[in-house]
Parts: C-alpha cells; structure tokens; sequence
C-alpha cells in the first residue's frame, strides 16, 4: 500500500484528519474540526499552521515557505533538538538540531470527546542523526488541534548513559504589525541578549522596533502576546521550559534570508519555550523530560 493511502487507512478519522501530499510529495496532516483547523508536516512534525474557526491564524507562515526534502520551514513551529542554535564542537551540523528537517512517524490519531483532534509522532533517525547524536533515546511529539493548540515533546532516554540536551519550540506567531504589539510575561527577568552578548534585566513589556534575539534564563510564566491591530491576545502557558526567546529579524536579517518574503517580519514574533543556555536539560537512564506548550487566543 502506498505510503499515503497506508497513512489515511490506518489513522484517517471522518470530519477530524487526513493525509495529504506536499508539492513535494511529503506527507501532510490536515487536521479540520468543528473547533479549529491545522496542517503538521510529517517532516519535523512541524506544525505549519493553526487556526481556530473563526479567528485570524495564530502561526504565522512564511508565503515563500516551501516543504521540500530535509530543509526546515520557515514559520509555524520548528522543533529544536537535540541542541538549540549552532552545536557546541561541530558548526558543520545543522543549526537547531536535526528533528526538524528528519521524518516522523505517526503512531497515534484520535478524536476527544470535546471536539479537538490529537495526532502523536515519533522521530525517526537516520545514520547520519545517529552519528551526531549517540545516545539512545526516544522522541515523541503529541499535538492536540482544538480551541488551543497544545504542542508537547517528550525525550526518554532508553540508552544506559547521561546526556544534555537543549531544545525549543520555535513558535512563529502572525501578529497585526511588529510595532503594535506588546509581549508580557517577562517583566524582572534576565536575559542574554544575541546581539551584542550583554546580559540586562528587563524592566516591563517588550515592545520591538528593530532586530530582537533575546534568551531569557529562569523563566516559567506564562507569556501574552498583546495585538492591537488584530484586537486579541495570544497566550503562551508552557511547562518543562526554563527559558524564553524572543526574536525578530527586522529588515535588514530578513532580507538576506531568503525566505520571510516580502515585510514578513512585519507580521511575525517569535516566542519560544525552550530549555537553552544556562537551562539545559540532563536526563539520566531512563528518565524522561516533557516539554510542553499550550497556545490561545483571547480578545482584547
């Protein structure tokens, strides 16, 4: 059986879930409910968008974003792992890791009783992800596609050896306009900012008008996302995080990406739920850590 028919035999569900293929020809989860809509690569297990009916996107993706065969995706939610950033000893490794850009296998799907949608997938590495990351473990990802979305990672470590990792969900959210938005949340707390490697306290609500790229350490409220323009609020709760970043290209980075596409970083903000720098996660045999993440929307 073909790989997509086997996808929708085994895990369709009627007015919930089905499979689709890229232009690409990689699979894709298309999760429509009465509450709200998504698409989940099965490449990265990249959540590419979310929307509950009735509201604008919360995800923003990229109108130049293209689902090819190992390259990431820019917009929706990247998962970062097992490192966040360049790797330590190797910059010839993928930046962010190798969990975004390898396949995922589905291995649960089901309906809830209150109308939203759960999709569960398991990483799938390969030999060279085994040669730049030795160590036995187990990767999950389990997504639930309602009026929240709720993203969680879980890493086991099934091997005999301690090992550290670090790790993001690297959240794209679609915002009205950059300089008409406010992010809460963080107020006191210390950050290492990228730019120019200084450490600051920050002192009230984030407001961007020029690049940002920000890791705040100790961090474990939720975070909002105030928009004036789009008139609501987007809620970050997360557990299993330790750490916060915050980033905008601006338009000078932007450009030279390639594919933010035209004033994209207008209409984005990254806030990221992450265990990064001082709040790297070691996990001995046969422990497990949960990352997880729960993204709404409230009117403003």
């Amino acid at each position: 059986m073909p790989a997509l028919a086997s996808l929708n035999h085994h895990f369709a569900i009627p007015d919930h879930l089905a499979f689709t293929a890229s232009d690409y020809g990689l699979p894709v989860a298309e999760i429509d409910n009465e509450l709200a809509s998504a698409t989940i690569a099965l490449q990265g297990a990249h959540v590419m968008t979310f929307q509950p009916h009735g509201e604008a996107p919360v995800l923003w993706l990229s109108e130049q974003a293209r689902l090819q065969p190992g390259k990431a995706v820019r917009g929706g939610i990247p998962i970062c792992w097992p490192w966040f950033g360049a790797h330590a000893t190797d910059t010839g490794f993928p930046a962010h890791g190798f969990a975004r850009i390898l396949n995922w296998r589905v291995i649960v799907s089901e309906a809830l009783a209150d109308g939203s949608t759960r999709v569960a997938f398991e990483l799938q590495k390969n030999a060279t992800a085994r040669a730049q990351w030795p160590y036995i473990c187990h990767l999950r990802c389990i997504v639930t596609v309602g009026l929240a979305l709720t993203v969680e990672l879980i890493t086991e470590n099934t091997g005999d050896t301690a090992f550290e990792l670090s790790e993001a969900l690297h959240t794209y959210f679609a915002v009205g306009d950059i300089e008409n938005i406010r992010i809460l949340g963080l107020d006191g707390c210390s950050y290492f900012d990228k730019l120019d490697g200084g450490t600051r306290i920050q002192r009230g609500p984030i407001d961007i008008h020029t690049e940002v790229d920000r890791v705040f350490m100790d961090t474990i409220s939720d975070c909002v996302i105030e928009d004036s323009l789009l008139k609501r609020r987007i809620r970050i709760a997360k557990s299993g995080s330790r750490s916060t970043v915050v980033w905008n290209p601006w338009a000078a980075k932007a450009s030279r990406m390639g594919d933010m596409g035209e004033n994209g970083y207008r209409s984005m903000v990254c806030v990221e739920s992450a265990n990064a720098m001082n709040s790297l996660v070691t996990l001995a045999p046969g422990d497990t850590h949960h990352l997880r993440a729960v993204y709404s929307v409230e009117a403003l």
